[in-house]
């Protein structure tokens, strides 16, 4: 198959295109891998899988699969600060109520965990 100057000049415009936007969009995809992987980290690090279940490995009664389709980052991040408030707002009974020290993680880990949570889809 031959190519015409014209789809070559398409061929090459488009590849240069896509090439320069794959450039820019790695870093924040590596950071982004990074940011979760770090949550995973906390996740595991404060124990979270006590209470809560993701791939079925953890307890079970709180499963986390799908929570990153569920709820927005806001969300999950007010969960975790505001515990007792969130279960009232939106009338949660689970028992026990989810401990409010984690909002007390440092700004970097919170960030992260969210990031791991909403990750989960």
């Amino acid at each position: 198959m031959r190519l015409t100057p014209r789809t070559a000049r398409i061929l090459l415009t488009t590849a240069l295109a896509l090439g320069g936007f794959a450039i820019t969009v790695a870093p924040a995809a590596a950071q982004d891998e990074a940011k979760i992987k770090r949550g995973q980290s906390v996740y595991t690090a404060q124990k979270c899988q006590v209470c809560h279940a993701i791939a079925g490995k953890g307890g079970k009664a709180s499963p986390l699969d799908g929570v990153g389709t569920k709820l927005t980052a806001a969300e999950i991040e007010d969960w975790i600060k505001n515990p007792k408030d969130t279960a009232a707002k939106v009338k949660s009974t689970k028992k026990p109520p989810m401990q409010d020290k984690y909002g007390k993680l440092p700004a970097e880990d919170l960030e992260a965990l969210v990031a791991y949570m909403q990750s989960l889809k």
